[in-house]
């Protein structure tokens, strides 16, 4: 999988973006256009496959709006009007979940930024509800939150209630604080709240994933606000308690790497109890491009849940010290049971997050949100 809109961190060999934009993919694009009248397809095709080769995933989008912009009404509510006039139908509203769209249905959406932002917003704006019932729209509402943030808000408000999940989950997912590959939004990460209390309640997985998605951003932000909120939805009991325990884990997911106290006692996990942990790495020296033998072993006097992770301080480029928090498991804790666990870990040679470099480095195992242990192992 991409880990970028340039394809960072795929598998060798394999590009995202000709996988998305290519001959056949922009055939499609085309023969959906050709039901405007005057417009060329074969034109198009030629125009933007030309194109393709000089540009990464994001700039395609971009070229590939250049190429219909040309052979649309210059005048934006005519434009607005061919672009929907050329939508294909809808996304299957049956499927529920992980029907993101194809990306070459994102062009509305850049032509209402390019064209619409200024002096149309409410056909801008009407032109993205529609658009995002194909591909979904969360990069382009964001400038208009930061345009029209007042006005843009209120139309948010009303797509809560929205009868196509595709247009309710864009509410949550496009006012998110850190939404990835998007545009930075100016608003306070906390107005957005109120959609949430509306949306979590979904009964469509695509959106109350966005929505756990969004708290676990705000808990950057407002993290006592997110577990408030938590709480507060748990007790009006308008979401089943199934999904909502499974949003609430998602939701405090980072929270958790982080060991915040008021998120482990929401999921159940005590910090404040007397659990014996120990800690053997093997070997050492650890090889790296090899594996790490990580063994816990976990004993307390009375029946505990344990959420066990473990931390791996490593060296930044600029000599600072960092660290990555990794899941080792969640179990139930016996009394006066021990109970062991273990992870072969693989000290990556060329990790894409950070890269490992010779020397002693410090393992830290956390038990709910706590240090409990540490060792130090020799990479060589």
């Amino acid at each position: 999988m991409a880990r970028g809109p340039d394809g960072a961190g795929q598998a060798q060999g394999f590009s995202l973006k000709d996988q998305l934009f290519n001959a056949d993919t922009l055939g499609d694009l085309a023969a959906e256009y050709a039901v405007l009248p005057g417009f060329d397809p074969d034109r198009f095709t030629t125009e933007a496959l030309a194109g393709l080769s000089s540009r990464g995933l994001l700039e395609r989008l971009d070229w590939l709006a250049d190429c219909i912009e040309v052979q649309l009404p210059s005048n934006f509510p005519d434009m607005a009007e061919a672009l929907e006039a050329a939508m294909p139908e809808p996304l299957d509203p049956s499927k529920k979940d992980d029907d993101f769209g194809r990306f070459i249905h994102a062009v509305p959406g850049i032509l209402a930024v390019r064209h619409g932002l200024e002096n149309h917003r409410d056909r801008a704006l009407d032109l993205l509800e529609a658009a995002t019932q194909r591909f979904s729209m969360e990069f382009y509402i964001r400038p208009f939150l930061n345009r029209w943030p007042d006005d843009t808000l209120s139309r948010l408000d009303r797509w809560t209630e929205h009868d196509n999940y595709h247009v309710r989950r864009l509410v949550s997912e496009g006012t998110r604080p850190r939404l990835p590959w998007a545009a930075n939004i100016q608003l306070d990460p906390v107005v957005p709240m109120r959609f949430l209390d509306a949306l979590h309640a979904d009964p469509t997985r695509y959106v109350t994933r966005s929505v756990a998605n969004h708290m676990n951003d705000l808990t950057r932000h407002a993290p006592e606000t997110v577990v408030e909120r938590l709480r507060g939805w748990r007790a009006a009991g308008r979401q089943t308690p199934k999904e909502l325990d499974w949003m609430t884990r998602h939701a405090l997911r980072t929270a958790v790497k982080r060991g915040e106290a008021d998120a482990l006692t929401l999921l159940g996990y005590a910090q404040d109890r007397d659990i014996a942990v120990s800690l053997d790495l093997s070997p050492d020296p650890v090889k790296i491009g090899s594996a790490l033998q990580i063994d816990v072993t976990l004993c307390a006097t009375e029946d505990l849940p344990v959420m066990v992770d473990y931390r791996i301080q490593f060296h930044r480029p600029n000599g600072r010290l960092g660290e990555k928090v990794f899941k080792l498991k969640t179990a139930h804790l016996k009394a006066d049971t021990p109970l062991k666990m273990s992870k072969s870990h693989r000290l990556k040679a060329e990790a894409s997050t950070f890269t490992l470099h010779p020397g002693t480095h410090l393992i830290t195992v956390q038990v709910n949100g706590q240090d409990r242990a540490q060792a130090s192992v020799t990479f060589a």
